[in-house]
């Protein structure tokens, strides 16, 4: 596989219709990345949630924000990527030793092949637990809760103070990078505050320089991955029930780093977990996913087809050979690409009518996906059965962040950020 090229941006009607809702400087800060008053939560704050809160969200069961949360990252942490996010935070030298053991493997011939190993540190990051995906899970969710206070800019409407927090952090965040970068003596020896995707670090570089969204999202080496389809997940929670008012706040939010079918599929996730917030069943949250998705487009041809052998398949572990034969590529570099994770999500959700238990693990058998392809498939299922579908030792293992992505978000809660988000989730549309 390799990236499709597709026509320089258009204006967003996206973008264009949110400007003047982050154009005063007095609600975003300066549009450039350099200079921009940090919002609570930024580099060297403390995590997001971490002592107890109030039980708002404990009257509603399910409780589908909880399930979520828990569902991606019970799937970050099932994908085999996740045990190598979290050797991030071991010392350098034991990830400089597992890459030489390798080396010997493939040199020699030797079958038996390294894992990321703690030798005499604490094993305590390479435990079962989420990584990367949940982190930026937790990062979007904060650009919600920002926007939940009704007493800041009360003129605004949620919608347009939530576009306002998420051009914000994304400002933010670029001016850390950018600063760090600028105090190294060169660009490579730069210690960032984080660890990210491509399209992200192609991101945050653009808005460092200048740039805008659309651009900052065309203008990326890795605009097709599925970065945004993660965060699309949290930003549902802005619209439950509204499928496509959740998919134009996605689509807001990817074109900070993705274009083409980057966003559409963060559209897809949007709309489908808008639906399972509200009780949805899982093809009535699928319907709505492929209608973010155009046919003419790769993945709206992949997730058409997974769908049809999803529905023609006895179930979900039945459905992995034929997810890996017809709709995962085996070309290109990285297993990342939206227009496979979310067909994969998606079929795997339908083919176990929902069932977290049966979706993920089938999920993380595909090796090549299973970067993202878990997660997303978690947080659909999740939202669908609520966060009491998970076992309790899934649970236990998956609620605290490491902070091996966003060392800021060490120790958040998931289950108590959800209760927070719970508490500024917005009624259904006519409810």
């Amino acid at each position: 596989m390799t990236a499709p090229t597709r026509p320089a941006p258009e204006e967003d009607p996206a973008h264009l219709s949110a400007r003047p809702a982050f154009e005063d400087e007095a609600l975003s800060g300066p549009t450039g990345a350099q200079g921009a008053e940090p919002p609570g939560g930024v580099e060297g704050a403390a995590p997001l949630v971490m002592g107890r809160v109030g039980a708002a969200g404990a009257k509603n069961a399910p409780q589908r924000i909880e399930g979520l949360l828990l569902g991606l990252a019970a799937g970050d942490a099932a994908g085999w990527p996740a045990a190598r996010h979290r050797a991030a935070r071991m010392p350098d030298w034991t990830r400089r030793l597992t890459r030489e053991l390798d080396t010997f493997a493939e040199q020699n011939a030797t079958t038996t092949l390294p894992v990321p190993i703690a030798l005499n540190q604490p094993p305590e990051p390479l435990r079962l637990g989420p990584s990367d995906d949940a982190e930026w899970a937790a990062f979007t969710a904060e650009s919600i809760l920002r926007a939940g206070d009704d007493t800041t800019l009360p003129d605004l409407s949620r919608d347009r103070r939530t576009r306002a927090a998420i051009d914000l952090t994304w400002t933010t965040l670029a001016g850390e990078v950018a600063a760090a970068a600028h105090r190294a003596p060169e660009v490579e020896s730069a210690v960032l505050p984080l660890r990210a995707r491509i399209s992200v670090r192609a991101g945050l570089g653009n808005l460092a320089t200048g740039l805008r969204p659309p651009a900052t999202g065309h203008d990326n080496p890795h605009y097709f991955d599925d970065a945004a389809c993660v965060r699309a997940c949290v930003l549902a929670v802005a619209h439950p029930g509204d499928p496509r008012l959740a998919a134009d706040l996605a689509e807001f939010d990817a074109r900070y780093t993705q274009d083409g079918d980057g966003v559409h599929g963060a559209r897809a996730m949007a709309a489908a977990l808008s639906l399972a917030l509200t009780g949805a069943d899982i093809h009535t949250c699928t319907t709505a996913a492929l209608t973010e998705l155009p046919e003419e487009t790769e993945i709206g041809r992949n997730a058409r087809h997974a769908l049809h052998l999803a529905r023609t398949t006895p179930t979900a572990f039945a459905l992995i050979p034929l997810l890996e034969h017809q709709i995962v590529d085996h070309v290109y570099s990285y297993g990342i690409a939206a227009a496979e994770t979310v067909p994969v999500a998606l079929a795997l959700a339908t083919a176990a009518n929902g069932d977290i238990t049966e979706a993920v693990p089938a999920a993380a058998c595909l090796s090549r996906v299973a970067d993202s392809a878990p997660a997303l498939t978690g947080a659909l299922t999740g939202a669908l059965t609520g966060g009491a579908a998970l076992p309790p030792s899934w649970r236990a293992a998956c609620r605290t962040l490491s902070g091996c992505a966003l060392p800021r978000l060490t120790g958040t809660d998931l289950v108590e950020l959800a209760e927070l988000l719970e508490a500024t989730q917005p009624p259904p549309p006519g409810g």
